[in-house]
């Protein structure tokens, strides 16, 4: 843990949904306007690059998928991004130019084997610019398990700050206790929990990790309404009747005791913005650290598979 303190910056907005270039400038925006109020640490959405596609359904019912539905698809996957790859390079060349560390969610399209699956990525950029990891979701939600594909154990990342230890899991990954408990075992201080979860209880989520997890919580969702989607999409009435707001937010910054640094943002585009201190942290692990002095490794012990999985092994 580190004694320096960090001001951190939340971004809640959402951009044209498929249109990468939309996204790119919202990024460059909000990074450029969180650094000049002095953030380190910039956080984005669950899957902010190209959107998270809700209400949407791809034409996909139990049995059957429409031809209409894999054109959407198709413009999904070429909204995609390849990490690393050019939008990588250029969010990095951002950082380095603002010198800050960056989170952000991606849609990740496979390189390594038919280039046909997605997965629903976190990255971490340091403000040298350069990409010093990923995690890839676990597992997809309901629906969302026809977008995105599984990650495996070689992307539980955390990487190392001046100001500590930050490191995160995506959404609903979130309510998986074995998950979390890998997590705090590498020693975070700041856990990011990109989500579009709107609803209230997602509040009492992150004040619980915070507060077992004794570190700070940076939860980020994004505010999207019906006008950020194209008209032209093949299942744009997937949403027509919905109402015109179809995230409202609710992107909040907890402390390691569980109390609000920055209370839940709901119904507008914004940012939240705190300085952190770290030694909060250390305070709060005085009498509870989950994997340290109140763990019971003779009762409970956690194996955890960092090993990459590959369909196919090369060997020369």
């Amino acid at each position: 843990m580190r004694n320096q303190q960090v001001k951190v910056a939340v971004v809640q907005a959402a951009p044209i949904l498929f249109n990468k270039q939309s996204a790119l400038d919202k990024i460059a925006v909000m990074m450029k306007e969180a650094a000049e109020q002095g953030a380190e640490l910039i956080v984005f959405p669950e899957v902010f690059l190209p959107g998270y596609p809700r209400g949407l359904s791809f034409g996909a019912r139990v049995g059957s998928r429409t031809p209409e539905g894999r054109k959407d698809w198709e413009r999904y996957w070429s909204s995609a991004i390849d990490v690393p790859g050019n939008e990588t390079k250029q969010i990095g060349d951002l950082a380095r130019e603002l010198g800050v560390h960056l989170v952000i969610g991606v849609v990740e399209r496979d390189q390594e084997f038919s280039t046909g699956t997605l997965f629903n990525t976190m990255i971490y950029i340091g403000p040298d610019g350069e990409l010093l990891g990923k995690h890839r979701k676990l597992v997809p939600t309901g629906s969302e398990r026809l977008l995105w594909g599984q990650g495996d154990g070689s992307t539980l990342t955390v990487i190392d700050t001046p100001f500590g230890r930050v490191g995160g899991l995506i959404c609903w990954e979130n309510y998986m206790p074995l998950a979390r408990t890998a997590m705090y075992a590498q020693g975070i201080d700041i856990y990011v929990a990109p989500t579009a979860d709107a609803r209230d209880s997602w509040q009492s989520t992150i004040r619980h990790i915070a507060c077992e997890g004794r570190c700070f919580v940076l939860s980020c969702n994004q505010f999207a309404t019906r006008e950020s989607y194209p008209a032209d999409l093949a299942c744009y009435p997937d949403i027509e009747q919905d109402p015109e707001v179809l995230s409202r937010g609710g992107s909040a910054i907890v402390g390691p005791l569980g109390e609000y640094v920055a209370e839940p943002l709901y119904n507008q585009e914004g940012m939240l913005v705190a300085t952190l201190d770290p030694s909060e942290v250390v305070q709060s692990r005085f009498d509870f650290d989950p994997v340290g002095h109140y763990s019971r490794p003779d009762v409970f012990q956690l194996i955890v598979n960092e090993t990459k999985q590959d369909i196919v092994q090369r060997k020369q």
